[in-house]
């Protein structure tokens, strides 16, 4: 059972470094489709902008959160390691959620007004 767990945790942290290097290359990308449409003169660049860089964060922060359920199952869970794992995940949908309603302009749950 011990390697399963060395294998779990490597996972997870491999989960991890996908999930930062979505959030990095989802901006980088995002800047550089920004600069270039700063050329065209297009009036909707900087909201582009924010879209873009604003779904890298929410796509990253998914698969952050992901990783921290993933290497919770490899510890011994103890009311402290729970405690923590929860804080994290909620601090991190608290940001999702956050994030998603800024870049759509309402909650998840609400219905497009058409």
């Amino acid at each position: 059972m011990g390697n399963i767990e060395v294998y779990i945790d490597y996972v997870a942290k491999i989960t991890e470094t996908i999930g930062v290097l979505t959030i990095f290359l989802g901006s980088l990308y995002s800047i550089g489709k920004f600069m270039f449409s700063i050329r065209s003169k297009n009036p909707d660049s900087y909201l582009e902008l924010r879209q873009s860089v604003g779904k890298s964060i929410l796509l990253g922060l998914e698969i952050l959160i992901a990783a921290d359920i993933m290497a919770t199952v490899v510890t011994t869970p103890t009311l402290k390691s729970v405690f923590i794992l929860g804080l994290i995940v909620l601090i991190r949908t608290f940001l999702s959620l956050s994030l998603q309603v800024e870049l759509e302009g309402k909650f998840p749950w609400q219905k497009n007004k058409n």
